[in-house]
């Protein structure tokens, strides 16, 4: 077989998804890895007022497309952008547009997909299931088309605890299901969604795995592969180390806890925290790509399925999470931290209740009080509901643990020449986790929050100071939990008076040592 970039080379690739986080880096990855390749269609809506083809001229405007702006200037004349839309008939595509894409495609990465745990399961269900069905019907009408390849999740069967690389029987027929949601109305949907769901925690997890039997009932004579990435984190080593754009998935919660928000979280200590790079995915899905369009003449019999995880093979406990954490954003602060960075997991639902009460809630409510005084606008409290339900949402996830067999994984990497290898890398055996995180935690800060590594010894000197107000805080505060017990207790005098008298006997057999030498 070629080389993936000479397998890439002259062919016309379509994206769609493509202004999202997975998308922009499989953008940016497939240009500056396969520079032979001949063109990249990418589907975007109209938003805010702008244009598709201004939409994509800001986003490779950003820090992700710098490297591929220096090694090749002109990069952009090969990003073609179709006005499209995952919620209306045909994906909203002209006649023209559709007809250009069917003439013209080679490939296909399907990347589009709502990543909201909580979205309304009609929503979920028409930009999941209907959507991945109205470009699995494009590709039927693609003249040239050698490879369609379907970003899943990981957690699509998370109802099973060994989850295997094949596509699985979902608990509701879809088509069943679409024609229903057709005729509901919202209220009786959303009273519904449970018993719906099933066993799945989330709409997400739901249409994601109703999506995959749906690709493997319709694929016909398409050549198809799906690859299942488990939580998406920042990038391990491209385009640069630690490189994030968004609060989605673990980015909130990292930043919630570097600025002090987030101090406690239910979660097991030793239940893995699969998280993957977000190039580790990228490098799997263009690899994927490459061995199922190379053998188009042997084909295997079902669809090939790819779990991109490293739980397996390189795990990640939640507990050193948490270490990770406390120490990248002790060593490298984010600016105007609420409090110390200092996140402790609690596999308890009724203790973890009780300390996000005492250290979310109750200083929530008093800092809200303090900016009421100062005629300021109260916001505290509004961040921590914001929060509390982000970590509902998560707590499934975090206490739990899955077994993904990764044989289809080990076989594509086998596949692949050393060169391939190099430029592809999706070997997780590699990876530093203590390196990789505090990377993702400096990244949270240079390209999330925006903040500028000049500012560190500010924010170093902040994080001091909030240090010496709590030690301060909580000595005056047992100070005055002691006079109150002494006051009305006979035996906490006895004691008091009992320890003062050992301290001054032995500050007195200090002083005579002293003397005598």
């Amino acid at each position: 077989m070629v080389n993936i970039p000479e397998y890439y080379a002259g062919k016309n690739v379509l994206i769609s998804g493509a202004t999202g986080f997975m998308g922009k880096v499989l953008l940016e990855k497939l240009l500056r890895s396969c520079p032979e390749v001949r063109s990249v269609y990418v589907l975007v809506r109209s938003k805010a007022g702008q244009s598709p083809k201004t939409r994509i001229s800001e986003m490779i405007n950003s820090k992700l497309f710098e490297k591929l702006q220096q090694d090749q200037p002109d990069f952009a004349e090969k990003i073609i952008a179709v006005n499209s839309d995952l919620t209306q008939p045909e994906l909203n595509l002209s006649k023209a547009d559709q007809s250009i894409l069917a003439e013209n495609i080679d490939i296909v990465f399907h990347c589009a997909a709502t990543v909201r745990f909580s979205e309304p399961l009609k929503d979920a269900v028409q930009l999941n299931v209907l959507a991945t069905q109205m470009m699995l019907a494009l590709a039927h009408r693609m003249k040239h088309l050698e490879v369609f390849i379907h970003i899943s999740t990981a957690y699509a069967n998370c109802n099973r605890e060994l989850i295997e690389e094949v596509v699985y029987s979902p608990s509701v027929d879809y088509r069943k299901l679409i024609d229903t949601l057709d005729w509901m109305d919202d209220d009786l949907v959303s009273t519904l969604t449970p018993k719906l769901i099933g066993e799945h925690p989330n709409t997400y997890t739901f249409t994601k795995s109703l999506a995959e039997y749906m690709v493997q009932q319709e694929a016909g004579d398409l050549n198809i592969a799906i690859v299942r990435p488990s939580i998406v984190g920042a990038s391990w080593k491209e385009p640069f180390p630690g490189w994030i754009d968004n609060f989605n998935g673990p980015s909130g919660i990292f930043i919630a806890a570097g600025k002090g928000i987030l101090r406690t979280m239910r979660a097991s200590n030793n239940a893995v925290a699969d998280l993957v790079p977000v190039d580790v995915v990228i490098n799997t899905t263009l690899a994927a790509g490459w061995y199922s369009g190379s053998q188009v003449l042997n084909r295997p019999k079902s669809i090939p399925v790819y779990n991109c995880t490293t739980g397996g093979i390189n795990p990640f406990r939640w507990g050193e999470v948490e270490y990770c954490i406390n120490m990248s954003f002790k060593t490298n602060p984010l600016e105007q931290a609420f409090r110390r960075p200092n996140v402790n997991l609690r596999s308890n639902p009724f203790t973890n209740q009780y300390w996000t009460t005492v250290s979310h809630t109750l200083p929530a409510l008093l800092y809200d009080g303090y900016l009421t005084l100062m005629g300021r606008k109260p916001r505290m409290m509004k961040t921590i509901t914001r929060l509390h339900k982000a970590m509902m949402v998560l707590e499934y996830f975090t206490s739990h643990s899955w077994v993904w067999n990764t044989d289809n994984m080990a076989m594509l990497l086998a596949q692949m020449s050393p060169e391939d290898k190099k430029i592809f890398n999706f070997d997780v055996r590699q990876l530093h986790w203590a390196e990789y995180m505090e990377n993702y935690c400096m990244g949270t800060k240079k390209y999330v929050l925006n903040e500028e590594l000049s500012g560190l010894p500010a924010a170093r000197k902040h994080l001091n100071k909030l240090r010496n107000i709590r030690y301060t805080f909580n000595t005056i505060l047992v100070v005055f939990i002691w006079r109150i017990f002494i006051a009305r207790s006979q035996m906490a005098r006895n004691i008091w008076y009992f320890v003062v008298s050992l301290c001054f006997k032995f500050l007195s057999y200090f002083r005579a040592s002293s003397t005598m030498r």
